[in-house]
C-alpha cells in the first residue's frame, strides 16, 4: 500500500470503495428504506474510509460493510422516530432496479415494498441480521462480528426475523402477474369500474398514499375490497385527467409512473398474492420520488 494520506493512496482508497460502494448502498437502503439517507449514510462510510489508518485494514470490504451496517442502526433508530411525526402512511422511497440492477444483482431480498414494510416492524439490530443474512448471505460469524453479538444470538435474531416475514406476508406472485394485475388496475382505475376494481383485489386490500402532507393525498390507509373500489373511483375524473402512464421496475417489480404535463407526480404499484391485489401503493411525496423520476 501507498503511503498513508499520499494522493496515490487515496486513489487507491476511492478504487477500494468505488467497488464495493453499490454493496454498501444496498445495506443502507435496505436498512432505512430511503434513497436520501441511504446516500448520505454511504458519503458517511466514505469520510471514515478516508479518514481512517487503512494500514491497518486487512479486508476493505469486511471493514466498510461493518462501518455502513453500524451506521445504518444508528440511523434506523433515529428515522423510527421522524416516521412517527410523518404526515400520513410512510412508504420505502421507490429506486428504479432497472436503472441500478446492482440493487437486486446478489439477492433481490429485502428489496420488494411489501417486505421493506415489514421490516419496519423489527428492531434495527433485527432488521441488520435479516439484511446481511437474507440480501448478502453473510456467514452468521461474520454478522455477529458487525452487530457485536454472540454467533446464537445473530442466529436466533434471523430466524425471528424470518419468521415475521413469512407469518404475516402471503406467497407473492410472480413478476409477470403482478405486472398484469397492476395494468388492469390502472386500467379500471381510470375508467372508474368499481366492478373491475372489486374483481382484483383480495378481500382486505389496502390503499396507501404516502404524500408526506404535500399533496392532497388520504392521510389514513383505506381497508376493504370495496373501500378502496369507492375510494379509487370517487376521485377518478380529476386524477387521471391528463395523465401519462409509463411502466418502470422498482424494488424488482413493475410501477407505473403517472405523469402531468410531463413531471412524473406519482409512483404507484401493487402487491399481489393468489387471493388477488394485497396493497396498492400510491407514492406521491415530490422528495421521495426524485431518483424515480429523473430516471424515468
Amino acid at each position: 500500500m501507498s503511503e498513508s494520506g499520499g494522493p496515490e493512496d487515496l486513489e487507491q482508497a476511492a478504487a477500494v470503495f468505488a467497488g464495493v460502494r453499490p454493496r454498501l448502498f444496498g445495506i443502507a437502503y435496505r436498512m432505512l428504506g430511503s434513497v436520501t439517507e441511504a446516500e448520505d449514510l454511504v458519503q458517511d462510510a466514505w469520510l471514515r474510509w478516508q479518514s481512517c489508518d487503512r494500514t491497518t485494514v486487512d479486508n476493505p470490504a469486511a471493514f466498510l460493510a461493518t462501518v455502513t451496517t453500524r451506521l445504518a442502526i444508528n440511523a434506523a433508530q433515529s428515522a423510527r422516530v421522524r416516521r412517527e411525526t410523518y404526515i400520513g402512511p410512510w412508504l420505502p422511497d421507490p429506486v428504479d432496479t432497472g436503472a441500478d440492477p446492482h440493487l437486486g444483482a446478489e439477492r433481490g431480498e429485502a428489496l420488494e415494498f411489501a417486505v421493506l414494510l415489514l421490516l419496519e416492524k423489527l428492531s434495527p439490530t433485527e432488521r441488520a441480521a435479516y439484511v446481511l443474512r437474507e440480501a448478502f448471505d453473510y456467514p452468521y460469524r461474520q454478522i455477529a462480528d458487525i452487530i457485536q453479538l454472540n454467533e446464537a444470538a445473530v442466529r436466533q435474531l434471523v430466524s425471528r426475523a424470518r419468521k415475521h416475514v413469512l407469518a404475516e406476508r402471503r406467497t407473492p406472485v410472480t413478476r409477470a402477474e403482478q405486472r398484469r394485475l397492476l395494468t388492469a388496475f390502472v386500467t379500471a382505475a381510470r375508467s372508474g369500474d368499481l366492478t373491475a376494481l372489486e374483481e382484483l383485489f383480495a378481500a382486505d386490500v389496502t390503499s396507501y398514499s404516502d404524500g408526506g402532507g404535500a399533496r392532497g393525498a388520504s392521510r389514513i390507509p383505506v381497508v376493504g375490497a370495496s373501500r378502496v373500489a369507492k375510494y379509487v373511483r370517487a376521485f377518478a375524473n380529476r386524477f387521471w385527467a391528463g395523465v401519462d402512464v409509463a411502466w418502470a421496475s422498482t424494488n424488482g417489480q413493475t410501477s407505473a409512473l403517472l405523469r402531468r404535463d410531463g413531471e412524473v407526480f406519482a409512483v404507484l404499484t401493487v402487491n399481489a398474492s393468489a387471493q388477488g391485489i394485497d396493497q396498492v401503493l400510491w407514492m406521491m411525496n415530490p422528495a421521495k420520488i426524485t431518483a424515480v423520476s429523473a430516471a424515468g
